[in-house]
């Protein structure tokens, strides 16, 4: 299979990007194709579709092994669950699929046409193998069961963010990063609320603390180079 285009966005690393597309709609990001796909008559007609699927590759596990069952997220991390009834980017081949919503088809751009969406949950850099368009009418279906999705559902934190260490931060990108926090990036196994985290957003290292169901935001300072 060819890698048609890589997706970019602020978010550099794995800890903080949303654990499914679409929940954070507000994370903009853009799909830049290689040389051989940088034809227009690639991407005509897109325009006339508000979402897209997006088939990829997870890039940056360490691990390329794959068990029967993993433990996922949702269920605090103490829980088994087969892979094929997750998400998990553990399997037995490295594919990811997401429904984004696509802002806007750029065919002016010197790197030839560029899509710009809303809403993945893909690290920058993430190579892309295939984009289809999003039908209603085949694919949605309201009201239909979740497995174990329906019985628990994310409970977001308050997110404590003070006005000197938000200055520091665009106003879109401030908004952006309020509701990553708010979804509680660490691994559901840690309840630590001495620890310090540290996400990376863009040019930024958002560090907080979490404790009692709150997030605080303890710095914002520039990414080291």
């Amino acid at each position: 299979m060819d890698v048609i285009a890589h997706y970019h966005s602020p978010m550099k690393a794995k800890f903080g990007i949303p654990r499914q597309s679409g929940i954070v709609e507000e994370l903009q990001g853009e799909i830049v194709f290689m040389p051989k796909y940088r034809n227009p008559d690639f991407v005509r007609g897109l325009e006339g579709f508000d979402y897209i699927w997006l088939l990829w590759l997870f890039s940056a596990n360490r691990s390329s092994g794959c068990a029967a069952t993993v433990r996922p997220p949702l269920l605090g991390g103490n829980q088994s669950m087969g892979v094929f009834a997750t998400r998990s980017p553990f399997r037995p081949n490295p594919i990811g699929l997401s429904s984004v919503r696509l802002l806007h088809v750029d065919l002016e751009d010197a790197r030839g046409p560029v899509l710009h969406v809303g809403g993945a949950d893909l690290m920058d850099g993430t190579p892309l193998i295939d984009i289809k368009p999003y039908v209603e009418y085949a694919d949605s279906h309201p009201g239909v069961r979740s497995g174990f999705v329906d019985e628990r559902k994310w409970q977001p934190l308050q997110v404590l963010f003070p006005p000197s260490l938000a200055q520091r931060l665009d106003p879109r990108d401030r908004e952006v990063v309020q509701r990553l926090l708010a979804l509680d990036p660490r691994p559901h196994y840690h309840d630590d609320p001495q620890r310090i985290y540290g996400m990376a957003f863009g040019s930024h290292d958002i560090r907080f603390q979490v404790a009692d169901g709150i997030l605080t935001v303890v710095d914002v300072c520039p990414v080291s180079s």
